[in-house]
């Protein structure tokens, strides 16, 4: 017998007013018209209204069952997943001295945000250059400048040009991102610190070098810029990065460039392998300054190891000094900024009293929030004689031997619950129990586009307005499981214990990692990706597919982030014999031309759009895609004969004439032959999907449109001479 639970009672008031009516003439025969205003319709009506809130009530019973059931398996609902992001700061143009900023300040928007660390807000803003190399076009035609510079400049060999190129401007990121080996001459991104008032530079100087407040620490926002060229590319620990934070001291006309190093004091980028803040302390007033960047001043100004020549006559009055970044290893950066903080989209309070103990077990209290995050919470109680006790949190009290100081926190409830002194001590009698911090949040509504927060509550401190900027996407944040999906999620629990054996198992876990926005898993035994084999023993390839609201080209594709992300909570869940790998998803490039007959009354170009949107909702590799909605089956060959059914259901097709397939090569787009029925087919390997890159309709016999190619730029390449500034010409 299936275990299907029963509905209590599943009427409306509709329900219940009909069948009221409907035993009128049993009961009441005399009453020959109960419509609508009579006084015993009413009163029907009311009793209707009253039974329908008894039924609403009664039918909580099995959801709270539910809940129960949950609960005493010990399987609490997940919290939700707080937003991270970035901010870039700037105080008033007109102020010399730095502000202090604490953490936990708020940063107001369509969710709360709050900063994650502490700030020292210079009285400067960065202004971002590359000395970027010259194409080979550019290169001739700067030869006799250059043979000239050889001369003027007794250099041994022809300098190599470059041109001082902005980057990042007005805190944008770029989305390709910057690589200091191949992008630049130097292999080093130089940030201009400027004042924002002309002639400020001296007591700026002094300012970041301590002499009013101490030795200050610039914040620099750091964005790497995380490709995977190869889907199938291993994920194991990111390449260390070889790089040196250097800032400018003044130096005499003629003389060669000088540099101090500056120390990091904390670096959350780990290294510059993902985003974060580095911490840089500042050097004595002596030791801050920036040779000139007038050529009239210095005929060398650019030239060599020197910070970029900015051709700009009032940039001297603005220049505080320089700092460079230089990388001795492979170093790409999607953004780079200064007075920078970390945020999270959580709210904090400290010293919260929830309660009064009853000395009784067991006992449970409520939060003031609920989406608590746990690594930060801590619960203290007033110990008789010791004051407030910082206790302890544990998963479960009833592996504890006697009266331990620890709890039980439910992070997505918002509760907190205690022993019975076998299994954890019970608070004294009388005693408060008191929250000394704790930070609640999350969510996916948290998932902002850049220069959405603008904002800084900055009451009671000494910054004034704020100038705020949002560089980059907020990312990382998710709701908190419903019971819905706490009920799906609980037999598969049961089932892998937390342990990944089975491929349901890896697959399962995966999908439930929160925040990390995945769309769907594919599990692959016995695939080795570098190789494309599948027959090694052992190894356990998982296939992760990001989540993407439209239909729009390119397909959805993982990065680096999301895959360290799976690879990280797999692998601490796989048996220590399992080779396990977390991959991408390789795509087959596709194009289709269909010749379709249009019907009367209905336009090509309106018919067209629906046949391409519904070609590309077939064809996409998550839901909605694919036979059964739940994205086009791995390895599933694209038959032609298929996609003219889908293309003959659209509305205003009467007959489709014909359907080319077409993939792009690297000389240009190949036509699939059709099989010897007369059908085209792209034959896909067992772990590859299609991606549609392009949908040609025409009204026609016959489908032979082309579509378009794809093709890869070369690397413009360096060398090691001399690198001396060129002037691009201005009309």
């Amino acid at each position: 017998m299936p275990l299907i639970p029963p509905s209590l009672d599943d009427r409306s008031f509709d329900d219940l007013v009909q069948e009221m009516l409907a035993s009128i003439p049993a009961h009441t025969p005399e009453w020959t018209s109960p419509q609508q205003g009579d006084p015993g319709r009413t009163l029907i009506e009311l009793f209707a209204w009253l039974a329908d809130a008894v039924l609403y009530r009664a039918n909580l019973i099995p959801e709270k069952q539910r809940i129960a059931f949950l609960r005493l398996l010990g399987q609490p609902m997940q919290s939700a997943a707080a937003a991270r992001g970035i901010l870039a700061l700037a105080l008033d143009p007109a102020k010399k001295d730095p502000v202090t900023l604490p953490a936990a300040m708020s940063v107001p928007g369509p969710v709360k945000f709050e900063t994650l660390g502490e700030i020292d807000v210079l009285p400067v803003t960065g202004q971002l250059y590359i000395k970027a190399p010259l194409s080979a076009d550019q290169n001739r035609e700067a030869l006799p400048l250059l043979t000239g510079m050889q001369s003027l400049y007794k250099l041994p060999s022809t300098p190599s040009g470059y041109m001082a190129t902005p980057v990042f401007v007005g805190n944008q990121a770029a989305p390709g991102g910057i690589d200091l080996q191949t992008d630049t001459l130097d292999h080093c991104l130089w940030v201009a610190l400027v004042a924002g008032k002309p002639g400020m530079q001296d007591d700026i100087r002094a300012a970041i070098g301590g002499k009013t407040a101490g030795q200050q620490i610039l914040n620099i926002g750091f964005v790497p810029s995380l490709q995977l060229p190869d889907p199938f590319a291993d994920i194991g620990p990111r390449a260390a990065v070889t790089a040196t934070w250097q800032m400018s001291v003044s130096t005499a006309a003629g003389q060669s460039a000088g540099f101090v190093t500056l120390k990091v004091d904390a670096d959350t980028t780990q290294g510059l392998t993902r985003p974060g803040v580095v911490r840089l302390l500042m050097p004595q007033t002596a030791e801050i300054g920036a040779p000139s960047n007038d050529i009239r001043a210095d005929a060398k100004a650019g030239v060599g190891p020197k910070p970029p020549r900015i051709d700009d006559p009032g940039f001297d009055n603005l220049l505080v000094t320089w700092i460079r970044l230089g990388a001795e290893s492979s170093l790409r950066v999607s953004w780079l900024g200064v007075n920078a903080v970390e945020i999270d989209q959580r709210t904090t309070q400290k010293s919260v009293v929830i309660g009064v103990s009853d000395g009784t077990a067991d006992q449970q209290f409520v939060l003031p929030l609920t989406q608590v995050d746990s690594e930060s919470f801590e619960l203290e109680v007033d110990m008789p004689g010791l004051g407030f006790q910082l206790w302890k949190s544990v998963d479960d009290l009833a592996v504890l031997q006697g009266p331990v100081l620890a709890y039980v926190l439910d992070g997505e409830a918002g509760t907190v619950k205690f022993g019975n002194q076998m299994q954890g001590m019970i608070p004294p009698l009388g005693r408060r129990i008191r929250v000394r911090q704790m930070r609640a949040g999350g969510g996916a509504a948290g998932n902002l586009p850049p220069g959405t927060l603008t904002k800084m509550d900055t009451t009671g401190t000494a910054a004034g307005q704020l100038i705020v900027q949002q560089p980059i996407a907020t990312t990382g944040g998710g709701d908190a499981e419903t019971l819905d999906q706490a009920e799906r999620r609980l037999p598969a629990r049961l089932r892998h214990q937390e342990r990944a054996v089975t491929a349901s198992d890896y697959q399962g876990l995966a999908e439930e990692i929160p925040g990390a926005g995945v769309g769907r898993v594919e599990v692959l035994p016995l695939f080795k990706p570098q190789t494309r084999t599948s027959d090694v023993p052992g190894v356990v390839s998982v296939m992760v597919i990001p989540e993407k609201d439209d239909l729009q080209p390119p397909c959805p594709r993982a990065d680096r982030p999301l895959l360290e992300t799976v690879y990280h909570y797999l692998d601490s869940r796989r048996p220590a014999t399992a080779e396990l790998y977390v991959i991408g998803t390789e795509y087959v490039g596709l194009g289709i031309s269909v010749a379709v007959e249009v019907g009367a009354g209905f336009e090509l170009l309106e018919v067209s759009k629906q046949v391409e949107k519904a070609l590309r909702r077939y064809l996409w590799p998550i839901q909605p895609g694919g036979i059964d909605n739940q994205g086009w089956p791995l390895g599933r060959h694209v038959r032609g004969l298929e996609l003219e059914v889908i293309v003959s259901q659209v509305r205003g097709v009467i007959e489709v004439n014909g359907l080319n397939l077409f993939t792009p090569t690297s000389t240009g787009n190949q036509q699939i032959d059709a099989l010897p029925g007369g059908k085209p087919e792209l034959t896909l390997k067992a772990w590859q999907l299609p991606e549609l890159l392009q949908v040609s309709v025409i009204a026609g016999l016959d489908g032979s449109g082309v579509a378009p190619a794809t093709t890869l730029e070369p690397q413009a390449p360096t060398d090691d001479s001399v690198a001396v500034p060129v002037v691009p010409k201005v009309c």
